[in-house]
């Protein structure tokens, strides 16, 4: 009789587990846990990447011991071929924001539903693909010029020019409401590698600079500059300079309240004959996109 208990009672277990895995998996990376909700995403330009073979890793909200403070998107190399970055968020959930660290997979995984622009519409990523080894952009969605960059495409098909005043930067109530599909739930099966070096580091630099800080720039961060910015002399500097120099980081932050999609002269910044106000707005089966990266 006392068997035949113990086999229910796994079974239950069994059974419990295997009902909550579908959600609970979206939880379990979850590293830092506050009660204060995350400013929302700022608007600016994405720089131009520097060289093929980069791939864009949008800008996020990060903590530490003085509070929020910004992380600029950068143009990062993936730790290898076939691999694409599944970017980081944040989800409220049991009354504290909890942070959910982005990762290197095969495919795209869930990121909170989070609009973070340039190719990343809260689901998937449109800004480009791999094919044949080799990594190809999205030149409609992405600061691309086309003299440094010679792998692109061009697909007008995931542009919304609706206007979208959506800003949040966290899944759950109050922010984004959105749940994994079949697809990013299957991607958190996969193998997945965490942040590279040069991300980690680009990180650590963020917090120790003040003007990052929520609390300084009152959600506002300054543009960010470092030598060799946008992978200048990328052929010829070792991984370990890399590390610290191969870093394409945000500039031309907006500091006023207008909407993302801002009309601007075609050619700016390398975009070619593409306006910036179309790669900002897009989406893929959802609702427009913004500028954020």
């Amino acid at each position: 009789m006392k068997a035949i208990g113990k086999f229910c009672l796994a079974g239950l277990i069994i059974t419990f587990l295997t009902s909550t895995t579908t959600y609970a998996q979206v939880s379990l990376s979850v590293g830092i846990s506050v009660h204060s909700a995350p400013p929302p995403l700022p608007v600016y330009t994405q720089p131009p990447c520097p060289a093929d073979g980069y791939i864009w890793t949008p800008g996020y909200w990060a903590y530490g011991p003085n509070g929020y403070y910004w992380v600029p998107g950068v143009w990062v190399r993936p730790p290898q071929v076939g691999f694409l970055w599944t970017p980081a968020y944040w989800g409220f959930e049991g009354g504290v924001y909890g942070f959910h660290p982005g990762y290197w997979g095969p495919h795209i995984g869930f990121y909170g539903g989070i609009n973070y622009g340039y190719g990343y519409s809260g689901s998937g990523y449109v800004g480009g693909r791999w094919s044949g080894g080799r990594f190809q952009y999205n030149s409609a969605v992405n600061n691309v010029n086309t003299t440094i960059v010679h792998n692109t495409y061009i697909n007008n098909n995931v542009i919304n020019n609706t206007r979208v005043t959506n800003r949040s930067s966290f899944n759950g109530a109050g922010g984004v409401n959105a749940r994994p599909n079949q697809q990013e739930l299957l991607a958190m099966h996969e193998h997945h590698q965490q942040a590279t070096a040069m991300q980690t580091s680009h990180q650590q630099m963020m917090s120790r600079d003040r003007n990052q800080l929520a609390v300084v720039n009152h959600g506002r961060p300054v543009a960010v500059q470092h030598a060799g910015n946008n992978g200048a002399g990328h052929a010829d500097r070792s991984s370990a300079q890399q590390a610290h120099r191969l870093v394409a980081v945000q500039q031309n932050v907006h500091h006023d309240s207008r909407p993302a999609f801002q009309s601007r002269p075609h050619g700016n910044g390398g975009f070619g004959g593409h306006g910036e106000m179309q790669r900002r707005g897009y989406s893929e089966g959802r609702a427009g996109g913004h500028r954020r990266g």
